[in-house]
């Protein structure tokens, strides 16, 4: 076979000699020893194919815009008649079945890899770590992985190739150091741990217990997407503008950094220890209705019944003894709110039972949420990517002054 230098398969790829290694590490480039020991040598082959999987056609971004109202086409996620499903498959019964990075994996490639691990190169799990540890004390958990990926990208030299398979090992390697690079709560994990694991001992002091941490791995599968919420639309339109996946999750972490979309758990969770406190749900809700606040973990805008979600969620829990008195809680919140309007509990008070019930801070719904949904904005981006850039921009309806106004 013929074969390459480094200096030549660079050349032929049109980046530097520390990039061919970077492809290297992400597995996209297999390498061997040259002889004597000196340097490395690629199979000419194998470069030329990389070389056209990563080249993109240049489209015209003239009259592609999507105006405003207008659907936005994806095969991601579909929600109807109280269900949800990615790409056509129950979103539900993939939890069940299978794991996050499993589900993760399936829903970028189209390919299920039963056991399949994320791991974080440790080039970039060492600048993520480096930066969250800079942060103050009273940081939040958005503000930690927020630092996290913007640290990794600064890491990595790759971050700018959009080719599918680069994208796929960038958001592989993405999702591990966020999880990875929180400060540990609890006792340490192996380095092969599923997600799961890793993001438990961030997340409570509690020794790992198979029943919560098969809870927690449902509840990151379950967020994994759920069609175009406020964070998913916003990294669609950083995709269409091409920035890298770690700029889109960024985007995305932005538009989650708030108490109406990813931060909503932490409010049900201390409704919830509240209730746990005083021995009573009935007084805390009394208290929320007084003083005109919504309760929260209750009623979903896109759901009529029960959010799918929470009904898979609340099964798992029921089988955890530690957790009775908080889902005993949370049903009580919902029955007392049921008689004066018609709303059934969602996700985030179901979250609120899990991180009640195993000792989490209260932003820990938040951080499970964050970590979950990286996986859908990247699906999201993936498809992003493949349409024309730029397509993502409505018209703004002028309401200001008329012109020509005088100098100010």
């Amino acid at each position: 076979m013929d074969e390459l230098s480094t200096r030549e398969a660079a050349e032929r790829l049109g980046v530097k000699p520390e990039t061919v290694y970077a492809y290297v590490s992400r597995g996209l480039l297999s390498s061997r020893k040259a002889p004597g020991g000196r340097g490395s040598r690629f199979d000419a082959r194998e470069v030329d194919a990389l070389a056209r999987r990563h080249r993109r056609p240049h489209a015209v971004a003239q009259d592609t815009e999507t105006p405003a109202g207008t659907p936005v086409r994806t095969g991601i996620t579909l929600i109807e008649r109280d269900r949800y499903f990615f790409r056509g498959v129950d979103a539900t019964a993939l939890a069940a079945a299978y794991g996050y990075e499993e589900v993760a994996d399936w829903l970028w490639t189209g390919r299920l890899t039963p056991g399949v691990r994320f791991t974080a190169p440790p080039e970039l799990l060492a600048a993520a770590t480096a930066a969250v540890a800079a942060l103050p004390a009273h940081a939040g958990p958005v503000d930690r992985l927020r630092a996290a990926a913007v640290a990794a990208a600064a890491a990595d030299p790759l971050r700018f190739d959009l080719a599918d398979d680069a994208v796929r090992a960038t958001a592989r390697g993405l999702v591990a150091t966020m999880a990875t690079a929180l400060p540990p709560a609890g006792p340490a994990h192996a380095p092969s741990a599923p997600v799961a694991r890793r993001l438990w001992a961030r997340l409570t002091a509690l020794p790992p217990d198979a029943g919560f941490v098969r809870c927690l791995d449902t509840a990151l599968t379950l967020l994994i997407d759920h069609d175009l919420a406020a964070s998913t639309l916003a990294t669609r339109v950083a995709a269409s503008a091409r920035a890298h996946p770690y700029a889109v999750v960024t985007t995305g972490l932005g538009a989650l950094d708030g108490p109406l979309h990813g931060a909503a758990s932490g409010l049900a969770h201390r409704m919830l220890a509240e209730a746990l406190a005083r021995g009573s749900a009935a007084a805390v809700v009394s208290d929320h209705l007084r003083g005109g606040r919504r309760v929260p973990g209750l009623g979903h805008r896109l759901y009529a019944g029960e959010d799918p979600r929470a009904e898979a969620l609340f099964a798992l829990l029921e089988r955890i003894p530690r957790a009775a008195a908080a889902l005993a809680a949370a049903r009580e919140v919902a029955e007392i709110t049921a008689r004066h309007v018609s709303v059934r509990p969602n996700v985030d008070l179901a979250l609120a039972v899990l991180s009640v019930s195993a000792d989490m801070p209260a932003e820990a719904g938040e951080t499970v949420f964050a970590v979950a949904r990286t996986a859908g904005w990247i699906a999201h981006a993936l498809e992003e990517y493949a349409e024309r850039p730029l397509r993502m921009r409505p018209s703004g309806r002028y309401t200001g002054p008329p012109p020509e106004q005088p100098l100010p």
